[in-house]
């Protein structure tokens, strides 16, 4: 840590197929050393849907800390074999009871931080899951005996249950609140009763597309009804959409919050990467 009580952390919105790794991966290169502990959700991470247990050493090697999920981490079936072993990887916490995986989990630095992150699906507009109210409360707070620095990822589809969860969350003491699953920054970052909140960190993936998938796709399950598998666009400028947040280590209590937003070449920076 740069200071004994100050902490950066940094999180990255939905990443989507390989322009999203690439893009994470090219930022983390030159920005890495600036921060004390770096998430990523990882659910869209392999083809757009789910991810590999390759791609997830992938990302490990980028310097990314914690992976957080949502509704399509279940969509590569090998994820059952391994989420078992993947201690940075952790999988939506109010799935039913005897689910594979973590939902939640303390993570431990050489420096002596620890980082609490939590998982949680919203309800509405999603698949039937547990309701996260009173189940989520209780593990925060059973956290926050561990650790101070409490992180939830709130992977959900409405607007208005997000920002009523956070706002939940941030009674009960967590440091830092980051919507994703919309793919869609939002411009209401803010320092909510001493917690950071954001209703959508945004994505990683190829700019000319629609959150992350090819338009013409997406365009004729519009225009026809008729179901057609999603294709990851192709594209060398990418999109990255993150967030940095500052929190006192001790206290748990965030003081900053601030989006960031790039487009880059990615295959650019993949022949500076050959080189």
């Amino acid at each position: 840590m740069s200071d004994d009580k100050m902490i950066k952390i940094l999180f990255f919105g939905d990443m989507v197929g390989r322009p999203g790794r690439l893009a994470v991966r090219n930022f983390l290169a030159e920005n890495k050393q600036n921060f004390d502990a770096i998430i990523a959700n990882v659910e869209n991470a392999s083809h757009g849907f789910g991810l590999t247990e390759k791609n997830y050493k992938e990302i490990s090697e980028y310097g990314v800390d914690c992976m957080t999920s949502g509704n399509h981490i279940w969509d590569k079936k090998e994820i059952f074999n391994y989420i078992s072993d993947a201690e940075k990887l952790i999988r939506p916490f109010n799935y039913p009871a005897g689910t594979v995986g973590q939902g939640s989990h303390v993570f431990e630095f050489d420096n002596g931080l620890k980082i609490a992150v939590v998982n949680v699906l919203g309800r509405i507009f999603m698949s039937p899951v547990e309701s996260q109210w009173t189940l989520v409360a209780d593990e925060i707070r059973r956290l926050k005996e561990i650790t101070p620095v409490v992180i939830v990822d709130f992977h959900a589809e409405a607007t208005a249950e997000k920002i009523c969860f956070g706002r939940f969350c941030s009674e009960l003491g967590v440091s830092a609140f980051f919507g994703t699953h919309t793919h869609v920054q939002t411009a209401d970052e803010q320092i909510m009763h001493g917690m950071a909140y954001i209703t959508d960190a945004g994505f990683c993936g190829t700019a000319e597309s629609v959150i992350g998938m090819e338009y013409k796709t997406s365009l004729n399950r519009f225009t026809t009804v008729v179901p057609e598998r999603y294709e990851v666009a192709d594209g060398n400028v990418v999109q990255l959409n993150a967030v940095e947040v500052e929190i006192n280590s001790q206290s748990g209590h965030a003081v900053a919050i601030k989006r960031i937003f790039m487009l880059e070449d990615n295959e650019k920076k993949e022949e500076d990467h050959e080189k």
